[in-house]
């Protein structure tokens, strides 16, 4: 693994438009997840795979926070990692992740690569959250019509495999108390640190440098 941290997507980006095979989630029969399906709420998006050693150390907290705020923000796992490099990280290990788990929220499959890029994805894990505009009260049709907005990008916390701080999650549940209290996270975001994305080989965007 190369270790690598966040690019810091620039606050304010809207929401990328995707549409994502799933492994698991989102109610029997679910085969797909469009953003233009999403509610109006906001929406965490979880740069995530299956073997690596970083998401495994929080997969726990993954699972309290899915408990503590899936009823009131859109919780979407993706995995972005190339089946080609990497096949452990196919559908099937995805989907005995979350059932290991006990993930409730969809598990994107993000094997194009379109939607990692879109977001200037780099590591696993990395966390985007969005919510809707905020408009004055007589604009409210516009506002919903409007693409969510990046309020947080960065680490779930300082917690890291092997450097003895507890998973609490507190980076994350501050952006997201702050979102839900229909205020603004502070700017003062720290990039989140794993394993780099598995990019195709031969396709990886400027921003990645090394070696999976």
């Amino acid at each position: 693994m190369v270790l690598t941290p966040s690019t810091m997507l620039p606050l304010g980006s809207a929401l990328p438009a995707f549409s994502l095979p799933i492994a698991t989630g989102t109610g029997p029969g679910a085969t797909h997840l469009s953003s233009g399906e999403l509610p109006q709420q906001p929406l965490l998006l979880m740069l995530l795979c299956s073997h690596c050693p970083f998401v495994n150390h929080i997969e726990a907290e993954l699972s309290r926070l899915d408990l503590d705020y899936g009823d009131r923000v859109s919780l979407v796992a993706v995995a972005s990692n190339s089946w080609i490099t990497h096949p452990e990280d196919g559908p099937e290990a995805l989907a005995r992740q979350a059932q290991a788990n006990g993930w409730r929220f969809p598990y994107g499959i993000d094997q194009e690569q379109t939607l990692a890029k879109a977001l200037r994805a780099a590591c696993t894990p990395e966390f985007y959250l969005f919510s809707p505009p905020v408009s004055p009260p007589d604009q409210t049709t516009v506002a919903s019509a409007a693409p969510q907005i990046l309020r947080y990008r960065g680490q779930l916390d300082g917690s890291r495999p092997g450097n003895g701080l507890p998973v609490t999650g507190s980076d994350l549940r501050s952006a997201l108390q702050a979102v839900l209290a229909g205020g603004t996270p502070g700017a003062d975001q720290q990039a989140s640190i794993g394993c780099n994305i598995k990019w195709h080989p031969g396709q990886e965007p400027p921003w990645f440098s090394g070696s999976a």
